[in-house]
């Protein structure tokens, strides 16, 4: 998911159906406005920019959507139609917003979904260690050494999973804040350690949490409370 990244001039060429050399004259000339200020030719255009041509609107500001969804147990964290029980008919929504993060179909709990680039990659992007919180059950009882171990790493997938924050909340449950999202991590370090998660459910995505959220329900969230 990616914001507005076409220039100014390649913009007004798609919009406004000129040809390059037209475009560059109408911007130098100073007919084409970005947020009320004379535009260049090379400048990046943002989703939130304003865009006017002799006056005239050719591009609005886009609104941005942030939702914070309780994805149910069973369905795909995916927008492809061709795939079966997909988010976007989970949704039913008319604006196309992306999911930050996955969870696999037999998780449940959190995802944020947006249409905002910048704070998709914020989020999703691995460098950057966003906390994600779990509430994790397994088959059968816990040890302190597992859970010691699921704190101090696992070994999955070829490499050491990061440490991470664990605590126990009954005896076949955990709470785990992962700062990393390799596939299916949670359930690839339970197995590793002999156990089968019965039930995931993600309660927290950086500050946003589940809270009375029920499986298909969703709020607005605000951008500066991410």
């Amino acid at each position: 998911m990616k914001a507005i990244t076409s220039s100014l001039r390649h913009f007004v060429v798609q919009k406004a159906r000129f040809s390059n050399k037209e475009a560059a004259h109408c911007i130098a000339a100073g007919r084409v406005l970005v947020n009320g200020q004379k535009g260049y030719l090379n400048q990046v255009l943002l989703p939130e920019d304003t865009v006017t041509l002799d006056g005239a609107v050719i591009k609005a500001p886009q609104a941005f959507i942030y939702l914070a969804y309780y994805k149910p147990r069973g369905v795909e964290s995916t927008l492809n139609p061709n795939i079966e029980n997909n988010l976007a008919q989970a949704l039913g929504l008319k604006e196309r917003v992306f999911p930050v993060g996955r969870l696999d179909k037999e998780s449940e709990g959190l995802m944020l979904l947006t249409n905002d680039g910048a704070l998709y990659n914020r989020i999703s992007h691995p460098q950057n260690h966003q906390e994600k919180e779990y509430v994790v059950t397994v088959n059968k009882a816990l040890t302190s050494e597992a859970i010691a171990q699921l704190a101090a790493g696992v070994e999955i997938m070829g490499q050491k999973t990061r440490p991470a924050q664990v605590a126990q909340v009954g005896e076949k449950a955990f709470r785990i804040v992962l700062t990393q999202g390799l596939n299916r991590q949670i359930r690839r370090m339970c197995y590793k350690l002999g156990y089968e998660v019965e039930r995931l459910v993600r309660v927290r995505v950086v500050s946003i949490e589940v809270g009375e959220l029920q499986p298909g329900e969703w709020r607005e969230f605000h951008l500066e409370d991410v």
